[in-house]
């Protein structure tokens, strides 16, 4: 017979002593006041500090990255209105979960009126149909739902639910801010490490190890306060004490603890959006140090190789242009060296491109003249080709005028003729106007040369053929020499089959 696991608000009463908890558990804030961090949020002024303080706090979704205090602050709101905290995982919990919280809050809010708050840490991981059973209860205030996700909500969510939370973005500590958890950890005698929990004689943190934690931590309190208490750990066991007795942490004890920086990037979720946008944006702004340093941290987090070449092909092009035709070529060798040898050694190519893209002339002229004719295809329709750029596939189609009066450019002086390419509705649209960095600008000299030389064959009233031409047509001699190839393949075979038979 399968156990049935405790419903949320009875797993809740059996937490772990203090003497077993980590550190960061123990440190949580007990009240707002106490509560480090999102002064836009819950500072004095701050919306959600206010709506509390009136006794009101509707159903939010908290949105930030690890160690931000999202568990903490959901739980200070909920005590703030006198509301039942109760908790769920995402990942843990399903609809029989749901319900049975449900329950336990309806009861409640019948018999004694009491709120209560369903806190569901990661509700990104919640399905569809996990999701949709939260709605009706959310939306007829059985309970004050406070979600918790560290992924951009506009993608992982319901848009029904979604439109049922207020979504408040929480941001990385700011590094004082970590540094005062931090403190408040080493000093205080009752949680923290200066009494009966943390070691005898107390800790003191040297100004290099102590800026070290506080740099390393990226902004999240967790991280901090759990290399702290592994670099004591370390520090008590090989006796490293100051003058005062105090366990004194060295800055090789917290690099130890640490191993190394936690990267803040999830390959799933924002750190991927966020990093790729730097990326792409400081090879589009000129900047290779930058590109490279994003480069780098894309690399070392993790990132697949192949979604990084790819950006660098879409900027080649986008960004890049025909300023420097040469950067596609770069980025697809890139690619193509990522494909023959791999990582580590294509890290070589990734950085050859992203400099070469990064430095290179900026033109996006082909990317707007392109935008620009969809649009006119978009609104117009397809609109019909102009009779003589029309292919006549049989000779009888030239006296329904298909192909009729078409001429080719290299048959004429500059291989150039002025008739019209365009629909006859857009015939003096312009779409492609070159920019004037890099290669552009002779694209765009040419174009203006182009342009004299027509004017002046409109004034002239003719231009002039060439008069060195054969007279051999290329491609139908190219359509003769396959159809004879393809004859004597046709010979041999029967030949073989023949040979094969006697």
């Amino acid at each position: 017979m399968p156990t049935r696991r405790p419903a949320p608000d009875q797993a809740a009463l059996f937490q772990p002593p203090p003497g077993v908890q980590p550190l960061a558990a123990r440190m949580r804030p007990r009240t707002l006041a106490e509560y480090v961090g999102q002064a836009q949020l819950v500072g004095e002024e701050g919306p959600l500090r206010r709506s509390v303080e009136r006794g009101y706090l509707g159903s939010i979704l908290l949105w930030g990255p690890p160690g931000t205090g999202k568990t903490s602050l959901a739980r200070l709101l909920a005590d703030a209105i006198g509301a039942d905290f109760m908790s769920l995982s995402a990942v843990m919990s399903g609809v029989a979960e749901i319900r049975s919280t449900v329950a336990t809050a309806r009861e409640r809010l019948s018999l004694n009126g009491a709120r209560s708050v369903l806190f569901i840490d990661e509700i990104h991981r919640f399905n569809k149909s996990q999701q949709d059973g939260l709605l009706p209860h959310v939306e007829d205030g059985t309970i004050i739902l406070i979600g918790a996700t560290t992924e951009n909500p506009y993608f992982e969510l319901n848009s029904a639910l979604l439109s049922r939370l207020r979504v408040w973005r929480l941001e990385p500590l700011s590094d004082g801010d970590v540094r005062t958890v931090v403190r408040r950890a080493i000093d205080d005698p009752d949680r923290g490490l200066a009494g009966a929990l943390g070691p005898s004689g107390g800790v003191s943190l040297p100004d290099d190890a102590f800026a070290h934690l506080v740099g390393l931590a990226g902004g999240d309190a967790r991280q901090a306060l759990n290399v702290l208490e592994g670099a004591t750990a370390l520090a008590e066991s090989a006796g490293v004490r100051d003058l005062e007795g105090r366990v004194a942490p060295r800055l090789a004890e917290v690099e130890a603890a640490a191993q190394q920086r936690v990267l803040a990037y999830d390959r799933a979720g924002d750190g991927h959006y966020d990093t790729a946008s730097a990326f792409i944006k400081s090879l589009r702004g000129n900047d290779p140090d930058g590109a490279l340093y994003w480069l780098a941290t894309m690399i070392a987090a993790g990132e697949d190789p192949r979604f990084i070449v790819r950006r660098l092909i879409i900027s080649a092009s986008e960004d890049v242009g025909n300023a420097d035709p040469r950067a596609l070529q770069v980025a697809v060798a890139a690619a193509q060296a990522l494909d023959h040898v791999g990582l580590p050694e294509a890290q070589y190519a990734l950085a050859q491109a992203t400099v070469h893209i990064s430095s290179s002339p900026k033109s996006d002229a082909v990317g707007r003249a392109y935008a620009a004719a969809m649009a006119d295809v978009l609104k117009y329709g397809s609109l019909p080709v102009p009779a003589h750029l029309r292919t006549a596939g049989h000779p009888a189609m030239k006296q329904y005028g298909d192909g009729v009066g078409y001429r080719n450019p290299h048959e004429f002086e500059g291989d150039d003729i002025s008739q019209q390419y365009l629909p006859d509705a857009l015939v003096e649209q312009r779409y492609y106007v070159p920019g004037d960095q890099g290669y552009e600008a002779t694209v765009r000299a040419r174009m203006a040369v182009l342009d004299g030389a027509r004017q002046a064959v409109r004034e002239a009233g003719r231009q002039r053929r060439k008069q060195d031409r054969p007279g051999l047509d290329p491609m139908g001699s190219m359509s003769d020499g396959l159809n004879a190839h393809n004859e004597s393949r046709k010979k041999l075979a029967e030949t073989q089959k023949r040979d094969a038979g006697t």
